[in-house]
């Protein structure tokens, strides 16, 4: 079955970095583009970047657009945010699916990211 399993999160300061990676398993991953999204407390799940199924499409939402960079390893079925200059505004759970308006596989449980001194 379809299994997406995000990593990579924490605590980090104003400022700080952290590479987010998502694995995918149990569909072929390389047909697929994918996309990152965020859901911070109170607030309803929101589009982060996409990425094609072979990279040469990127695009990224204005709130960390120039701080954040998507990539795709398909080898190892996993998809990346690099994420830079990180904000307090950029505390959520990150979670990788589809891109919008597809038939979205199942939510995998997210990784935490908290953006504090």
């Amino acid at each position: 079955q379809v299994q997406l399993v995000e990593s990579g999160g924490g605590l980090v300061q104003p400022g700080g970095s952290l590479r987010l990676s998502c694995a995918a398993s149990g569909f072929t991953f390389s047909n697929y583009a994918m996309d990152w999204y965020r859901q911070a407390p109170g607030k309803q799940r929101e589009w982060v970047a996409t990425i094609g199924s072979a990279s040469r499409i990127t695009d990224y939402a204005d709130f960390v657009k120039g701080r954040s960079t998507i990539s795709r390893d398909n080898a190892k079925n996993t998809v990346y945010l690099q994420m830079d200059n990180l904000e307090p505004d950029d505390t959520a759970v990150y979670y990788c699916n589809r891109p919008r308006g597809a038939t979205m596989f199942p939510w995998g449980q997210g990784t935490q990211v908290t953006v504090s001194s």
